[in-house]
């Protein structure tokens, strides 16, 4: 017995101290009402049928104890006899049914809520690819990939883990608070499945299909909110996360400057002549943040889905330039074509990267001219 009155005095201590307030305030079990009207209206409802469980509990086990008690043996009380009886039975059958009905209107009111995407002020298309994510604004003619961009050292454990480990992108959906927010969702290879929970949404991403869902970020409440692939997607599932960042009306338009005049610039970009470093120097980066996640920063690939880099004939041998840059172009059986979205120059930045990194050293330039030419030509038949 004395060797318990240890354990039992901490077990006490415990529960005093998740008693206390300063216990609780870190401790939280119950859904948060988010930044969006959906996700209120799911909180909401999740409120109201977890009252309506507790009370259907709380009458249900004290009718039980009070028949335990009430008609116990040792109080002198028999069973009775009767097999059936049609009042019961009227009324186990009734009182669930008007339960079921009391719950099915405010659900019901929430899912039409849900599913209303009429005027909206933005729309977005949000593709998911293996592994990351596609944003197209389509009003306003802007396009952009979303890839993790955890530090890799991180991943493999060489460098302590930020806060944000695996929830990080290098460039995030930017959206105005206030403004009702269109979003299409589809899938480019697999399904995925496009999830924020502080926005309350939660949309699969299914390949010829395009689904449609809407959010509007509180305006009180900008800031940046952050979700993942909630769909088993294959081998880097974990590693394609999403980020909102909700703007200001004000901060949101001149993000939408930026965007068009750093595409203006890119564009005058391309009809320049880049010497090898400056080239190599950009596909460096390029690489890193489209390329790595699948075929390793040290090139040497994920046999035999993505083949090693650099043992490759087609990134070494200067007959192979037009293969090489069809296959970025227009993609290869896993390979996404990323031409959808990356521009001349930085696809002639990834090209003449991988044709002197790793020890290749062949001095092979690509210009944006030349990843042109092999985009006019189009999709080889």
């Amino acid at each position: 017995m004395s060797s318990r009155l240890p354990m039992l005095l901490r077990l006490i201590v415990t529960l005093l101290g998740f008693t206390s307030t300063n216990a609780w305030a870190d401790y939280t079990l119950n859904m948060t009402r988010g930044a969006s009207p959906i996700s209120s209206d799911i909180h909401q409802l999740h409120m109201t049928i977890l009252w309506v469980c507790v009370v259907i509990g709380i009458l249900v086990y004290s009718l039980m104890i009070w028949a335990i008690i009430r008609h116990r043996k040792a109080a002198g009380h028999k069973a009775a006899a009767f097999h059936e009886s049609t009042a019961v039975e009227i009324i186990w059958t009734i009182i669930p049914f008007i339960i079921l009905i009391v719950m099915a209107v405010p659900a019901t009111r929430t899912l039409i809520h849900m599913s209303d995407v009429s005027n909206a002020e933005v729309t977005i298309k949000v593709t998911g690819h293996r592994w990351f994510w596609q944003y197209d604004y389509l009003d306003e003619d802007i396009s952009f990939f979303s890839y993790l961009s955890t530090p890799e050292d991180e991943i493999k454990n060489l460098a302590p883990k930020n806060p944000h480990y695996l929830l990080e992108v290098d460039k995030p959906m930017v959206v105005p608070v206030g403004k009702k927010i269109r979003l299409l969702v589809t899938g480019k290879d697999v399904i995925h499945s496009w999830w924020v929970p502080a926005l309350g949404v939660k949309k699969d991403a299914i390949p010829g299909f395009i689904n449609e869902v809407w959010t509007l970020i509180d305006a009180d409440k900008p800031g940046i909110y952050r979700g993942q692939c909630a769909e088993l997607c294959g081998t880097k599932h974990g590693y394609m996360p999403i980020v909102v960042e909700a703007k200001s009306e004000q901060d949101y338009n001149a993000w939408v400057a930026e965007q068009k005049k750093a595409k203006s610039a890119a564009a005058n970009d391309e009809n320049k002549q880049w010497t090898l470093n400056e080239l190599v120097a950009q596909g460096e980066q390029e690489y890193n943040k489209v390329c790595a996640m699948c075929h390793q920063a040290n090139g040497q690939g994920n046999p035999p889905t993505f083949p090693s880099l650099v043992t490759s004939a087609i990134v070494t041998k200067p007959e192979h330039k037009v293969e090489q840059l069809r296959q970025i172009l227009f993609g290869k059986n896993a390979m996404p074509p990323l031409g959808q979205n990356l521009t001349d120059l930085q696809i002639a930045a990834i090209a003449t990267y991988e044709r002197n990194a790793w020890g290749h050293n062949t001095g092979d330039i690509i210009q944006p001219s030349d990843v042109k030419a092999v985009r006019e030509q189009g999709k080889p038949k």
